[in-house]
């Protein structure tokens, strides 16, 4: 999922005097101030020996997808740990460039996991040490030996676990198992999906392959990001057994031309109306009726719902397409500042932010914490798959659900547990890229 902000603007939280602190500034300085009564701090959990007022003078530059860089995660940061979030939205492959290119331009970065295959190599992020981050047990299987559970199938493409760790704080090169050095906390995560207009089709859907099934002919739209629209091309054609793949996120060249002939003809025959890159694009052609089968993602499926328009994040027999991204730290950071990112990671993963999240449709990495912050009712209905017993809103007070629904796909367990790929980056990306391209232009 490419989670490009629907503004796109750069949204900044200056301290209380309207006032961003030097974080060079206060690197100088920070050690010379004494708070004493400061240590008590509730906000202070992971740090003890931090002084409370120093870390309310740190301010911290975040960037990332739009997904998660929301305004009330950083007024609430401000509130608990006094610490200034100056947060930036970009879409996904400018958070790659951005770690890569301006490496002095960032504290935290939020991106996705197959981007660290792009950026890690840069030596721009530094690893984190699992000995300070306090919910590191709570954390999901997912994201460290890539199993949910000790019977769970480890998923094709990228899978988080696999470029998780690293064995030396210096090192460039991902571990192959669990150590002591995690290069990013996970945060957030979903499992993917067609989304579909029930009133329109009128018959039972099941399957990938319905995305190039000639009845729907000139309604079919699939999502035009190259690394992502690849990896449901790879559903589909794996679906109808005309492409066998040793590994959808990893395709050789020959699988890429396969598979983007079977696309490409598909397209010269009209199968498609649109080919859509944005949120708002999707949910348009939806609603419109325009098109009544594409790549979709799950908020936009809420927000057509909000509409009164029926539409379905339709779980398939041959699973998901998942996505997770997490928090990493710059290089740059020591120190104060530092220490005040482990905090601030470690508030992150306690619960206020997990709950905010998963009343929007996606998943927390440390779901037991998030539970804390949410009703019986929510976290029945967004993580069991049970019925909900009252009508169900987001964090911001819009209905997303009636009384009586119950979330596509089930439960936690059932969506996370069918999930066949992640979203990657090939060894073949820059072919691959090319490929999808002359698709599109085809």
């Amino acid at each position: 999922m490419d989670k490009t902000n629907q503004s796109g603007n750069s949204v900044e939280f200056p301290s209380k005097k309207g006032q961003s602190v030097s974080r060079r500034n206060l690197l100088k300085t920070g050690s010379a101030v004494v708070a004493g009564t400061a240590i008590g701090s509730n906000a202070i959990t992971g740090f003890p020996t931090i002084w409370a007022q120093n870390i309310k003078n740190v301010t911290l530059r975040q960037f990332g997808t739009g997904v998660s860089n929301i305004n009330e995660i950083a007024k609430r940061a401000k509130q608990d740990l006094g610490i200034t979030l100056q947060m930036t939205a970009l879409d996904t492959d400018s958070t790659a460039q951005r770690v890569v290119t301006q490496p002095r331009s960032f504290d935290i970065a939020d991106i996705e996991y197959f981007t660290l295959k792009k950026v890690w190599g840069s030596g721009n992020m530094q690893p984190m040490d699992i000995r300070k981050l306090k919910y590191y047990d709570q954390i999901v299987g997912t994201f460290k030996n890539g199993k949910l559970t000790p019977s769970s199938k480890i998923a094709q493409g990228t899978a988080p676990h696999t470029v998780s760790f690293v064995e030396n704080p210096t090192d460039r090169k991902f571990a192959k198992g669990q150590t002591n050095w995690y290069t990013m906390v996970p945060t957030i995560y979903n499992a993917d999906t067609l989304g579909i207009r029930p009133d329109l089709i009128k018959r039972p859907i099941s399957s990938w392959t319905e995305l190039l099934n000639p009845e729907f002919r000139g309604k079919a739209s699939i999502l035009n990001i190259a690394s992502i629209g690849i990896m449901d091309a790879a559903m589909v054609c794996e679906a109808m057994g005309e492409v066998q793949y040793g590994d959808k996120g990893n395709m050789t060249q020959a699988e890429i031309d396969k598979t983007m002939a079977i696309f490409t003809e598909a397209k010269q025959a009209g199968q498609f109306r649109a080919f859509w890159k944005t949120f708002d694009e999707s949910v348009n052609l939806m609603a419109s009726g325009e098109v009544v089968i594409q790549s979709m993602w799950s908020p936009a499926i809420t927000k057509v719902r909000s509409m009164g328009i029926p539409c379905v994040y339709q779980p398939l027999k041959e699973g998901y397409r998942s996505w997770g991204g997490g928090l990493g730290l710059s290089r740059n950071l020591a120190g104060l500042e530092l220490d005040a990112a482990y905090e601030y990671i470690n508030w992150y993963l306690s619960g206020w932010v997990g709950g905010l999240l998963m009343r929007q449709g996606y998943y927390s990495a440390a779901p037991a914490t998030s539970k804390l912050y949410m009703s019986e009712d929510e976290w029945g209905f967004w993580f069991e798959g049970k019925a909900a017993k009252n009508d169900i809103v987001n964090p911001f007070g819009q209905k997303m659900e009636p009384a009586g629904a119950k979330r596509d796909g089930g439960s936690f367990y059932e969506r996370m547990g069918k999930v066949e790929c992640w979203n990657s980056v090939m060894d073949e990306n820059r072919y691959m890229v090319r490929k999808w391209n002359e698709f599109i232009a085809s």
